[in-house]
């Protein structure tokens, strides 16, 4: 598997054994992309990006990744929710991605959005991972 997909299973794995996100998503709830005639609310994962902070170029040990919230409740309040719920079970979380070593997430960016066309909220959370080596 390739370092994002074992992040993205690392960070699956650690948010669907959380109880309470369960209970404010309800059904399927996290997904690897969005799939059509699912019940909302639910969260899918975005872009995965691996590069060097310092030299911009691309390392697998330094990872941004995007989780999208989805919700056609009116007013952004579950969306809000949902993103609590997310950025807490995620707060200073260490995961450990396979033999590789453990990774340490930092929330880097944050948003609700609302689309009048398809009248919904899109929340965002942008975190970042820094891979520690296993020694």
């Amino acid at each position: 598997m390739t370092a994002s997909g074992d992040l993205q299973q690392a960070l699956f794995q650690r948010l669907r054994s959380d109880a309470s996100l369960s209970a404010l998503l309800g059904g399927a709830g996290l997904l690897e992309r969005p799939a059509e005639n699912v019940a909302f609310p639910y969260v899918t994962c975005g872009q995965t990006s691996a590069f060097d902070w310092d030299t911009g170029v691309q390392n697998d040990a330094d990872q941004l990744v995007t989780l999208h919230i989805w919700s056609k409740a009116h007013g952004e309040a579950e969306t809000r929710a949902i993103m609590d719920r997310i950025k807490a079970r995620l707060a200073k979380a260490v995961l450990a991605i396979g033999a590789r070593g453990q990774t340490h997430l930092v929330l880097e960016f944050s948003e609700i959005r609302h689309d009048d066309e398809l009248l919904l909220y899109h929340g965002l959370l942008r975190f970042r991972a820094v891979m520690r080596e296993s020694a």
